[in-house]
């Protein structure tokens, strides 16, 4: 019996194995990605922060690309007699500093190779273009070059120099030929959850997923009680519902945005005319007036997705139910307690994590309508993580908000599941 048993057991294993495997491959691995990132300092707009470095390295295209240069402007600054005795030492150190760098075997091996390729104006294989070199030798390229930067900036402020900016930008250049690692733990997470606007974006977020939902289960349970109910016209009534949440959400985004208009906008000029707002104008330039528009904006789209959930729930309900309690003198109020919500209550769950986790995530409404503004009053953790990614270029600090606004989901799917989905859990593992 206990073979059959650890058989069944192992099969039933192999069966959900594929399962298991395709979530973590569409869920977990993008996940992983994320926080593989957030441990680097990576910024698409920094030459030598665009990739991930665990170590040192020497960028001998760079390098190459400036030493020849640099050399040949301090010649022809010299030759012209401007400060000879101090550039030609510092012309020494720029030679005893390339002497000593081909001697690492590291980078003498390629040096003569992305020499040739540049002098011949070929593509340079990146592999070859950098090189790793150990922290002492990397802290000592730097210092040197630092040092040769500043005693040219110096001798730039005492002695007009025909070159001048070639000379110290050439050695400003000399000064990121060393690729230092860009890995840097969890100092993202540490900034981000310092950071007040961090905070500010989440404590938006939060207003917007608890107002929107909140306005959205009352309304949405309230609709589908009524197209429950059996009438002419209701096939049709169904249908007409659902047309918001069928526009796409960045089409009814910049709808409302012209609805909301301070000028034009028919639904500002309503909420103007029943003393909604003060003026037209408010809705989108004041902070709780942005606030107020998108929530409106996606209770209007999304509370048919609501109701139609929650209709689904209804509809399993046998007629039989309601009618033995009318039977038994129970009013409609005490019929709904008592038979709709218990026997609802899983359509409910279901309505309620998806339409939560859909608000905590929401991106597309607000970017559109408000772009987050004014003064970021509107901003979510998804907006603000796109900002930092794409805006400002900065990969590592947008995966790290990434990542925070995944922990945050999975801590609200563990909320629903624990406290509105106890019960139901109970019972099925009772049996």
């Amino acid at each position: 019996m206990a073979k059959k048993k650890a058989s069944e057991k192992k099969m039933a294993y192999m069966l959900i194995a594929p399962a298991l495997l395709l979530i973590l491959v569409i869920s977990v691995w993008p996940v992983l990605q994320s926080f593989y990132f957030s441990l680097f300092d990576l910024k698409l707009n920094s030459p030598t922060k665009s990739e991930t470095h665990l170590s040192y390295s020497f960028d001998l295209e760079r390098y190459l690309d400036n030493y020849p240069f640099l050399v040949g402007g301090i010649d022809n600054e010299i030759r012209n007699g401007n400060a000879a005795d101090e550039l030609t030492e510092i012309k020494s150190k720029l030679q005893a500093l390339d002497t000593k760098l081909q001697k690492k075997s590291s980078i003498h091996k390629n040096y003569d190779i992305v020499n040739d390729k540049l002098t011949n104006m070929e593509e340079i294989n990146p592999e070859q273009a950098i090189v790793k070199i150990d922290k002492k030798t990397a802290k000592d390229i730097q210092k040197s070059t630092k040092k040769i930067h500043e005693e040219l900036k110096a001798i730039s402020k005492n002695t007009k120099l025909a070159q001048e900016k070639k000379v110290v930008g050439l050695s400003s250049a000399m000064n990121q030929v060393v690729v230092e690692p860009t890995f840097i733990g969890l100092e993202h997470y540490k900034e981000n959850l310092t950071d007040k606007r961090m905070w500010r974006a989440l404590g938006n977020t939060m207003t917007f997923t608890i107002i929107s939902v909140s306005l959205e289960l009352v309304l949405g349970l309230a609709i589908a009680l009524l197209i429950n109910k059996a009438f002419i016209g209701r096939g049709l009534i169904r249908a007409t519902i659902l047309i918001p949440w069928a526009i796409p959400t960045a089409v009814s985004a910049l709808m409302w945005k012209y609805l909301y208009d301070g000028q034009n906008g028919i639904v500002a000029m309503l909420f103007e005319k029943f003393g909604l707002v003060d003026s037209m104008s408010n809705l989108l330039t004041t902070q709780s007036g942005a606030m107020f528009s998108v929530i409106f904006a996606d209770v209007w789209k999304t509370t048919p997705y609501m109701s139609l959930l929650l209709l689904a729930g209804l509809q399993t309900i046998p007629g039989a139910l309601y009618e033995a309690a009318s039977i038994d003198g129970a009013t409609k109020w005490k019929q709904f307690t008592s038979i709709t919500m218990p026997l609802i209550k899983s359509s409910l769950l279901v309505a309620l994590l998806f339409r939560t986790l859909d608000a905590f995530r929401v991106f597309d409404l607000i970017f559109v309508l408000t772009g987050g503004g004014p003064a970021n009053s509107t901003e979510t953790i998804s907006i603000m993580a796109y900002k930092s990614m794409f805006n400002q270029t900065n990969f590592g600090d947008g995966s790290a908000l990434s990542v925070i606004v995944f922990i945050c989901v999975a801590i609200i799917s563990m909320i629903y599941i624990k406290f509105l989905g106890r019960d139901l859990l109970g019972d099925h593992s009772k049996k």
